[in-house]
């Protein structure tokens, strides 16, 4: 039974919306999770753009009270920085780790994750895709 797989493409736009809510709406599109063929060992999931990923806001005080950690392997290798300061460079980085935490642990997260697309700001490239 070899099916071909439509994909449609979604755009979603992150200005003042919640972090965790866009990553949650983000990672169902890409599993497939609402089709009506969705199983959890195929995957049929869409592509997903996201724009306006540095307006994205925060619930509560998470800005200021979470703190990004990253070990390098080697011994103090820990690096500290807050999430404030963290987001202002990196909120592509932000909104992709939080999806990335949402999606499956297995051989089918790295495809799917590659058809995610996440912009700073308003310009992408693929509106001829998303007009269809």
């Amino acid at each position: 039974m070899n099916k071909t797989i439509t994909r449609k493409w979604h755009l979603i736009d992150a200005k003042d919306k919640i972090i965790g809510k866009t990553a949650e709406q983000a990672a169902v599109l890409l599993r497939g999770k609402k089709k009506v063929d969705f199983s959890y060992n195929e995957d049929k999931g869409d592509y997903v753009v996201i724009i306006n990923v540095a307006k994205a806001a925060f619930s509560g005080r998470k800005i200021e009270n979470k703190i990004h950690r990253h070990h390098s392997g080697y011994l103090g290798g820990l690096k500290e920085i807050p999430m404030a300061d963290y987001f202002e460079r990196f909120p592509d980085k932000v909104m992709r780790e939080a999806i990335h935490g949402m999606m499956p642990k297995n051989k089918l997260r790295t495809p799917m994750m590659r058809r995610l697309m996440m912009f700073k700001g308003a310009e992408h490239p693929y509106q001829d895709k998303l007009s269809k």
